[in-house]
């Protein structure tokens, strides 16, 4: 197990999403985050208190999490020095990135030396299936983006926690780093090998009661060309009752691809529909989730209510307003 509470790594992230890690540590589980630790050049904050790898300690914190989500999921060469010195002081580090800390020979032998832990929670720890299609029982609900990054993630734990305070049951299964780091297990989907993707959307979202929900956490985008496959393998293991269309809409162009342009939220429903209704043809769309925190809340609530409008389905930004509407639309299938 991962020791709790950590030292939240944003080594030099550039910006906010480069920081996506971090920032859902800090915004789902703050008990476990003492603080956040910059390097120089670092370009943004999860608004948590600077430290030390010496205050940190002083503070509590028993791993250092690498809180940066950058293309790739690299070990940068300018973050060593700091990890290594974080072993030597006694923290554990634990990683989602594809390049695994194991892999790291100052890293490995800086554990072993002094008596430490390194937590690679991108390997997949089971030897998952083939997907075999067969409909199970209890009901699914999968957000899918217009591109990556915009809060698929952050749509089903506000849909799962209205969920619980209303006695619904629900759980939230995690499919990406962050989510594991949040909620301490899942699928590390886009590290498993691409015949079984949809076989692990499978085995992680078993047979249940039939009032049952599963909100299985979203990855990349159909549109997006470097990551749409785990898109798929999403849609087609996950069987998915519901689809939940997510949306940031101040961005001018897909993440890290700046000659492609963001498809519209109806390009999305019209190409996911048919997609999800080859595993399940009684799929439908129950709303949308748009990212608004670049917005002001005037705003926001009028961009809100145009997207309703034209779109005909209840619109909000769970994570600012509430989950309520969409909850309220899946009561209904």
């Amino acid at each position: 197990m991962i020791q709790t509470p950590y030292l939240l790594f944003l080594g030099d992230a550039p910006d906010k999403l480069a920081a996506k890690v971090a920032q859902g540590i800090k915004d789902w589980r703050p008990e476990n985050a003492v603080g956040q630790f910059r390097m120089e050049g670092c370009g943004t904050t999860v608004d948590l208190p600077d430290m030390t790898l010496e205050e940190g300690i002083a503070a509590g914190a028993k791993t250092l999490v690498i809180g940066v989500a950058n293309r790739g999921g690299v070990i940068s060469e300018a973050w060593k020095e700091v990890l290594v010195q974080a072993l030597q002081m006694g923290y554990d580090i634990a990683s989602g990135l594809h390049n695994l800390l194991r892999d790291e020979n100052e890293l490995m032998s800086a554990a072993r030396v002094n008596g430490q832990t390194l937590f690679d929670v991108r390997i997949p720890s089971v030897a998952y299936p083939i997907a075999n299609g067969v409909k199970r029982t209890g009901k699914r609900c999968l957000a899918v983006g217009t591109d990556c990054s915009v809060g698929k993630m952050y749509t089903g734990l506000c849909m799962d926690a209205e969920m619980q305070k209303r006695g619904m049951k629900t759980t939230f299964r995690p499919t990406g780093q962050t989510g594991i780091l949040i909620t301490g297990g899942g699928v590390p989907l886009d590290a498993v090998i691409a015949d079984f993707m949809a076989g692990a959307v499978e085995y992680l979202t078993p047979d249940n009661d039939p009032d049952h929900w599963d909100h299985i956490e979203g990855q990349g985008s159909l549109f997006h060309v470097s990551y749409s496959g785990v898109t798929m393998a999403l849609i087609h293991g996950g069987q998915p009752d519901a689809l939940i269309l997510a949306h940031e809409p101040t961005r001018t162009h897909m993440r890290g691809l700046p000659d492609y342009k963001l498809p519209s939220l109806e390009a999305l429903r019209d190409m996911v529909l048919p997609i999800a209704q080859v595993a399940n043809p009684a799929c439908q769309i129950a709303g949308v989730s748009v990212n608004t925190q670049h917005m002001t809340d005037d705003d926001a609530r009028a961009y809100l209510a145009e997207v309703e409008d034209r779109m005909g389905l209840p619109t909000t930004d769970p994570f600012r307003y509430g989950a309520g509407v969409l909850v309220d639309a899946l009561e209904q299938i």
